[in-house]
């Protein structure tokens, strides 16, 4: 069954992300610098692949609320999943202030996970809700899992 496309429901998701990622990255404008100064662990990315990367995740994750927030099912659904969901948005503003202003590589560590078990679940209540909103979570989570392996390996090395 084919959807209307509801641009007032869809900018505002897609924008919600974005603007949660910019702020962080605002706010952690040095990033880069830190990132280029500290020990790596093997298979790290260059610096600039960062932003597409992160760009292209929350419009995925945007997109994917638009799905659950337009579908046709019960509120309480609805807003569990919306809800879980935000909450992941929030873990993930958090992260990089964690990661990147207070340097607090363990922590940081061990909020990626809290991180990935949110954004695993709003996935999963949005699969259930409409199977390629859970889909289209799917390369965030997987990233998500990458970037843990990041941090582990930077902690352990610094």
């Amino acid at each position: 069954m084919k959807r209307e496309l509801k641009l007032g429901a869809l900018i505002p998701a897609l924008l919600l992300p974005l603007a949660v990622g910019a702020l962080a990255a605002f706010i952690t404008k040095d990033s880069m610098a830190i990132f280029g100064a500290i020990i790596k662990p093997p298979l790290a990315p260059p610096g600039w692949l960062f932003a597409p990367v992160w760009t292209a995740l929350y419009l995925l994750m945007g997109y994917a609320s638009y799905l659950v927030w337009t579908a046709e099912v019960s509120p309480i659904r609805r807003n569990r999943a919306l809800k879980i969901y935000l909450l992941s948005l929030g873990a993930n503003f958090l992260w990089p202030l964690i990661f990147f202003s207070l340097e607090l590589y363990l922590l940081a560590f061990l909020w990626i996970i809290l991180l990935a078990l949110l954004s695993a679940a709003a996935a999963l209540l949005f699969w259930h809700i409409d199977q390629s909103a859970g889909e289209l979570m799917l390369p965030y989570l997987v990233w998500l899992a990458y970037a843990a392996y990041l941090n582990l390996g930077i902690w352990i090395l610094n």
